[in-house]
């Protein structure tokens, strides 16, 4: 293997790790399409953070993106709650809304900014090797993509690992970590700003197809594997590893896509693991858990 494939493999995997993590609690709260709600809709966001900064340095665009990020899962709570609207379609308001404001506040700059969506939404991952950073003597430290999404997969598993009491209690039963003194909606916009971050941050390297196809597919791959949520974490990640180092070589030989690759195999991993799960199922075998009984088991162990 080249050096090139590999830190391809290596940004790959380390940005399905980072959205493996997050998204398994939102495939377990039921919120799998906020991610893609907000992967479109921190456009505003990272388009005002460059107007302002005049940069596209990572850290003014993770804070952009995280604040709207943040903002548009207050707006779909809002006309859920207030609006009386179901949930998906506030979802569908929201990120539209927020995604076409984006558009048009880059289209009016278009001329005078290094700015446009294709920058932003449809990153290529083989372009990964090609901006690397540079020591003041000339030594390179490897592509920026890498210690970029590096960063934000680490920040991830410091998230999980500091706050799981809390995110594990707040996804399976909201009213018990109320009682608890848990605040329901600080972690909910906690975990919002964490997908936010981790969309943003991905962007650029591998694209927004691939970001949210590692949002959904590794965690619910995970989810009919097993009913026991620290294994969740770790066969969600494995398989956006899984599939970032599959969907290379699948692209390689098919001289396509790497991104479009990578999800084609997150995809085939989900429907093999569905069929599994549905042939144990039907066999008496309780390999697969409904979210109630994944629930019940959790509590089980915390009590």
């Amino acid at each position: 293997m080249d050096f090139n494939a590999f830190w391809i493999i290596l940004t790959g995997a380390l940005a399905a790790g980072a959205c493996a993590l997050v998204g398994s609690f939102l495939v377990l709260r039921k919120m799998a399409m906020l991610g893609d709600a907000i992967s479109h809709a921190v456009l505003p966001g990272i388009a005002i953070a460059f107007f302002l900064t005049g940069s596209r340095a990572p850290l003014p665009m993770l804070i952009g993106a995280g604040a709207i990020g943040v903002a548009a899962s207050v707006m779909i709570e809002a006309l859920h709650r207030n609006g009386k609207l179901q949930q998906d379609a506030s979802i569908g308001i929201t990120f539209t809304w927020l995604f076409a404001v984006g558009v048009i506040l880059i289209s009016l700059f278009a001329g005078a900014v290094d700015l446009d969506q294709d920058c932003v939404l449809y990153g290529e991952i083989a372009y990964v090797p090609l901006d690397v950073i540079t020591t003041g003597s000339g030594a390179s430290l490897g592509p920026r993509a890498v210690w970029v999404v590096g960063s934000i997969f680490l920040l991830n598993l410091l998230f999980v690992m500091l706050f799981f009491r809390q995110l594990k209690l707040v996804s399976f039963d909201p009213a018990l970590a109320a009682s608890l003194g848990i605040s329901t909606a600080l972690w909910h916009y906690a975990l919002v700003g964490m997908v936010s971050l981790t969309t943003v941050a991905s962007f650029e390297s591998v694209g927004a197809i691939l970001v949210v196809a590692m949002l959904i597919a590794p965690a619910a791959t995970a989810y009919l594997l097993t009913d026991r949520l620290k294994r969740m974490l770790v066969l969600s990640v494995a398989s956006g590893v899984l599939s970032a180092v599959g969907g290379y070589y699948l692209a390689a030989v098919l001289d396509g896509s790497i991104a479009g690759a990578m999800a084609v195999v997150a995809g085939g991993q989900f429907a093999l693991a569905l069929a599994i799960s549905s042939r144990r199922a039907g066999a008496g075998n309780p390999a697969f858990f409904p979210v109630s009984q994944l629930i019940s088991n959790q509590h089980e162990k915390s009590s």
